[in-house]
């Protein structure tokens, strides 16, 4: 801005010194062709007296410098010439000054030399014998007489330039100094200009509009940041180029990155996988894509989504689902429905064989029974099955429990093993039951399905002369149940798995033992909807240990509490 004030003040400087050259040469001008020709009529009057009184002998003493003299008689002829021949010079009497002398004894003109670029002016006066004297003289044109006194001119335009770019910086300088004084954060409290008051009014409004626009926008960004932040999900937001805006918490811990110093950086500098590329193309299309992409061990959806500002396109939203629990859950059902056709396929197409050989007539009145029995068996397999999965679908699916007393741990280890004393003495196991009376928050069904399955499990698993022993005791507000066998025990990469529906540690005595495979899972679930937990310890050919912590309660009003709890 100063630069453009110095060259208006320079430029107005240099025009005024323009004008002022101009106006001073013309008037200088005028001044010496006024004075010019009053010396030339004094001059022409002096000369006229003296050839009145000498004649033409006057003229050939006479020297003027800077006139030149000429005397013409009544003919027009030239008599006398100071700056050439007469003779050779043409009948002056036509001249304008010549004509005019006569008629009215003086007369003046003035002719233009383009060539001289000079203009001469001529005095004529009529003498008593007739003839008349002219003297003439050169009189300079404007440039001429600028050109003749340039180098004081250039003197004085150059002071005249060098004051006026002085004194032009100066005033610029100093017209500049209260603006760039000014402060904006505050305008009104600026003592500037009274002509850019109603400017500093103006900036103190829109100032206020952007204070509060921006206290909206930190405040909208700060809830946004604040919302993406606490997302389980991962949040990218890419610029129309595929470089990162902005991501949040779950993101930055998916890729190892932090937050600030990715913002600028492209996408592909964190995942430059094959299946990120074609999603960011899919995204460049303008059109919505996803796929599964396996990071860090887990599974995860990345869907990437346009983000458009009308028609054109201005970006890019990542998101970065976590479905490990979904892909693991889908396979297991996966597996759990090939584990149920296959459980469901074997009774039946024993069933299926037995009936048929018997509807063909190939089975003999005595071996009838045995037929029979095998049916029965298969049959009774089928339905203890079926309800073990309809017990774990109801525990799944976090139904209601069923309604019941609250059950007596210690009273229900009895039961249980009473209930397993023939069966465990055909494996010749023994069963020992020991500990204190607890009562648990939960009915009684529910939680003798507990206690069946692991005794079942440690009679089943157990070795020729083994022992199991069931033990209740109470720790704090929680009643617990161990179950310790001498079994053949589990191996370390096989416990982790002993819950899952269906699985069998050893296959191979899988039709020896029988059962369903369900009763750990059904354990496992049972306690979870219980309000408990279960953990196992065991150690392979030498027994397991398995302990089920559950709520203890010891009043009867607590237990009368979750009847009513169970029952809704």
């Amino acid at each position: 801005m100063s630069k453009r004030i110095f060259r208006a003040i320079f430029l107005v400087a240099l025009a005024v010194l323009i004008a002022c050259l101009s106006l001073v040469m013309g008037v200088l001008y005028e001044y010496f062709s006024q004075l010019q020709e009053r010396q030339l009529r004094t001059q022409l009057d002096l000369v006229a007296q003296g050839v009145a009184l000498q004649g033409e002998a006057y003229l050939d003493g006479l020297a003027l410098a800077d006139c030149r003299v000429t005397l013409v008689d009544g003919g027009g002829a030239v008599l006398y010439d100071s700056y050439a021949e007469p003779s050779q010079m043409e009948n002056h009497g036509g001249r304008e000054e010549i004509i005019e002398a006569r008629e009215q004894g003086y007369g003046e003109s003035s002719r233009y030399s383009a060539t001289l670029s000079q203009k001469t002016v001529y005095s004529a006066k009529l003498l008593p014998d007739g003839t008349v004297v002219r003297l003439s003289t050169s009189r300079y044109t404007v440039l001429t007489l600028l050109l003749s006194m340039a180098q004081p001119v250039l003197l004085v335009l150059a002071a005249a330039l060098i004051l006026s770019a002085v004194l032009a910086g100066r005033v610029s300088k100093r017209l500049v100094e209260p603006i760039n004084a000014l402060n904006l954060d505050d305008p009104l409290s600026n003592d500037a200009y009274e002509e850019i008051a109603p400017l500093l009014t103006r900036i103190e409004r829109q100032h206020r509009q952007l204070s509060e626009q921006m206290r909206t926008l930190r405040k909208q960004r700060s809830e946004f940041a604040a919302v993406a932040d606490n997302l389980s999900e991962g949040l990218i937001l890419l610029g129309a180029a595929g470089d990162i805006l902005s991501l949040n918490g779950a993101a930055a811990r998916l890729y190892g990155a932090d937050p600030e110093q990715s913002a600028g950086r492209d996408i592909l500098t964190l995942d430059r996988s094959l299946p990120m590329q074609e999603l960011l193309e899919e995204a460049a299309a303008g059109r919505r894509a996803e796929t599964l992409r396996e990071i860090g061990g887990r599974c995860y959806q990345m869907i990437t989504s346009p983000v458009k500002n009308g028609e054109e396109r201005c970006g890019t939203l990542l998101l970065a689902l976590d479905v490990t629990e979904r892909q693991e859950a889908e396979q297991m059902r996966r597996e759990f429905t090939a584990n149920v056709s296959h459980e469901l396929r074997t009774p039946l197409h024993s069933i299926s064989g037995c009936a048929e050989i018997m509807l063909g007539g190939l089975v003999k009145e005595e071996d009838q029974r045995r037929f029979l029995e095998q049916i029965y068996g298969e049959a009774q397999r089928l339905i203890a099955l079926v309800e073990d999965i309809m017990r774990l679908s109801q525990l799944d699916e976090g139904k209601a429990l069923p309604a019941g007393e609250p059950a007596e741990l210690l009273s229900l280890c009895r039961k249980t093993a009473d209930h397993l004393a023939l069966q465990a003495a055909e494996r010749e196991v023994s069963i020992t039951v020991s500990g204190v009376p607890a009562r648990t928050a939960g009915p009684e069904q529910l939680v003798g399905e507990v206690v069946f399955n692991l005794c079942d499990n440690a009679v089943k698993y157990n070795r020729t002369g083994g022992t199991v022993a069931l033990d209740v005791s109470r720790e704090g507000q929680e009643a617990v149940l161990t179950v310790r066998d001498t079994g053949i025990g589990i191996p370390a990469a096989e416990q982790a798995r002993v819950f899952e529906r269906f699985y069998r540690v050893d296959k191979s005595h899988s039709r020896s033992v029988g059962g369903t495979a369900l009763g750990l899972s059904i354990v496992k679930h049972a306690v979870r909807a219980l309000g408990g937990s279960v953990s196992l310890q065991s150690e392979e050919g030498k027994g397991t240990v398995v302990a089920v912590r559950l709520p203890h309660t010891p009043g009867e009003a607590e237990a009368a509490g979750f009847d009513k709890r169970a029952q809704t």
